[in-house]
């Protein structure tokens, strides 16, 4: 099962940890590290995200206002024919969670949320994340 992670760059440590996750579960993960020099971006993540079987959208105070990621997810969810499964992700600390939940567009309301509330290292978040996906395989 191929996962496309839209996040913000702000927050590497957290995305490298959630790739780390689901690739020792067996997931073929993509993110934008994977974009050098010279590639056609926005070309490339529609690709990406086209062939991709599901998406995890990770929220944070770094990308909730991001347009690159509102863009990403808008591609998805416009896409004819996109057969991928969409998992919003809110990762902030607990004492900023409900500030953050009223920037998250609706249409991520809509798909279910899964929190992660420890920004340095939330095993049962990170679980959540992996059994998702493991559902959306099934």
């Amino acid at each position: 099962m191929k996962v496309f992670i839209s996040h913000s760059s702000k927050d590497t440590k957290l995305v490298k940890q959630i790739v780390d996750a689901l690739r020792n579960a067996d997931f073929q993960v993509w993110n934008d590290t994977q974009i050098f020099p010279g590639d056609n971006w926005a070309q490339l993540i529609a690709n990406e995200l086209r062939e991709s079987d599901a998406m995890v959208v990770l929220l944070t105070p770094n990308s909730v206002d991001s347009p690159y990621i509102n863009a990403e997810v808008g591609y998805a969810l416009g896409e004819q024919g996109y057969k991928g499964r969409v998992i919003p992700v809110l990762a902030a600390p607990s004492e900023q969670l409900s500030q953050l939940e009223l920037k998250i567009p609706w249409i991520l309301k809509k798909f279910g949320m899964i929190y992660i509330s420890n920004l340095e290292h939330d095993e049962e978040g990170l679980r959540n994340i992996t059994q998702a996906l493991k559902k959306a395989a099934a």
